[in-house]
């Protein structure tokens, strides 16, 4: 029998709805409202640069545009209804997902302990019951507090020192969580002072933790590959999310359907039954443009968001000046169901300006007065999120498609 296509359209628009990003950017924004946007994208990644502002905040602001960062903190900090840890990069993930997050703590105390210790020395290995003890005895700490009689490099992760060392191999294996950020630096605290209800839940069995991993991803992806439901958490291993799609797909639980791409050409992948007629349920999306962060979970793997939307996007922040085919941190834009562009911009705090360098329109958008308008209304809203009241345009800040 052969499988079913899903045209390109309604594959973005699933795809975006299981993001978010197909309804109105509007509603309420702090505590269970919040809680529900990360429970639904899965996590929220966090990122340093404040260009504008930073991804995490981006992120959350892009889906609910009355979102503040306080909102977050309180849920982080306050609430403690959320940890921060890796998926395929840092995020803020839901508390409740923490005790899946123990196969990873296993696994990677395995792998990283030989790995460090090669790389810092023994002097790492022996420092990580001293910043242990240290943190039980004295509370919360960074990397500044520990290790001051040690030489310290200049900050790039390969100059750590062995108690900052310490305390990131702790925090990866669970001994220690993130307790709040100071000045964006992580401050650390034993995880069951942190997350005492969720520390105290036993670690599932490890079947458990790739049925669950696989489940939820495909829930918030729509469909998927093997490949790309083990990416999505990158909790479990390439091989267990293929075995568990194999034995999904034998019993019947979810069908194989082929995705249609950008170019015509079809992907085959894996849903849930049912996935047609979900997609053709779903309302027309919001006439509305976004500015996306660079991390957002809608683009978080760029070859998906390639085939999907025809729409190539590398982020160039270690790409030397010269070679910079558009900007240090350019944002992806996006309008109603496509991805139509990508800005430069940044925030001039200090004068109260969101300045504008240039605006590329990808091949084939025209920049008519409607659309023109669109993305100026949402640039002014960005700009007062972040507390710019001004948008300032360079001169020929609009380039030609």
């Amino acid at each position: 029998m052969t499988a079913p296509v899903l045209d390109n359209e309604r594959a973005r628009r699933l795809f975006l709805d299981r993001h978010a990003l197909l309804e109105p950017p509007s509603g309420p924004a702090r505590g269970d409202a919040l809680m529900a946007l990360i429970h639904r994208l899965g996590f929220v990644q966090v990122d340093s640069i404040n260009t504008v502002e930073r991804a995490h905040h981006m992120i959350l602001w892009s889906r609910r545009q009355s979102y503040r960062p306080a909102d977050l903190k309180r849920l982080l900090e306050r609430d403690r209804a959320l940890f921060e840890h890796w998926t395929h990069d840092a995020s803020v993930i839901p508390a409740e997902f923490f005790p899946y997050w123990r196969l990873r703590f296993r696994r990677d105390a395995e792998r990283m302990l030989a790995r460090w210790t090669a790389w810092q020395g023994p002097e790492f290995h022996d420092k990580v019951e001293d910043v242990l003890a240290h943190i039980r005895a004295g509370g919360p700490c960074g990397s500044g507090e520990v290790g001051t009689d040690e030489q310290r490099g200049k900050g790039g992760w390969w100059e750590w020192h062995p108690s900052k060392t310490a305390l990131e191999y702790l925090w990866r294996t669970g001994a220690l969580c993130v307790c709040h950020r100071r000045n964006f630096a992580k401050v650390y605290d034993l995880a069951e002072r942190v997350l005492p209800e969720a520390h105290r839940l036993p670690e599932p069995a490890e079947a458990a933790t790739v049925d669950w991993a696989c489940d939820a991803a495909l829930d918030r992806l729509g469909f998927a590959t093997s490949g790309e439901i083990a990416a999505f958490w990158d909790l479990v291993t390439p091989q267990e999310a293929k075995d568990w799609c194999d034995r999904a797909l034998a019993r019947g639980a979810v069908t194989e359907v082929r995705i249609e791409n950008h170019d015509g050409s079809l992907r085959r992948c894996l849903a849930w039954p049912g996935l047609a007629d979900a997609a053709a349920a779903l309302p027309a999306p919001a006439n509305r443009v976004r500015i996306l962060s660079p991390f957002d979970p809608a683009l978080r793997d760029r070859k998906r968001a390639e085939r999907l939307f025809g729409f190539h996007y590398r982020i160039e922040v270690f790409v030397p000046e010269p070679q910079r085919r558009f900007g240090y941190y350019v944002f992806p834009v996006m309008e109603r169901d496509r991805l139509i562009g990508r800005i430069d911009a940044k925030c001039l705090r200090a004068e109260g300006a969101l300045a504008v360098t240039a605006f590329w329109p990808e091949a084939g958008i025209a920049m008519g007065a409607g659309r023109l308008a669109r993305l100026e209304a949402e640039l002014a809203r960005l700009g007062r999120f972040t507390g710019c009241q001004e948008v300032r345009f360079s001169a020929g800040w609009l380039r030609a498609a």
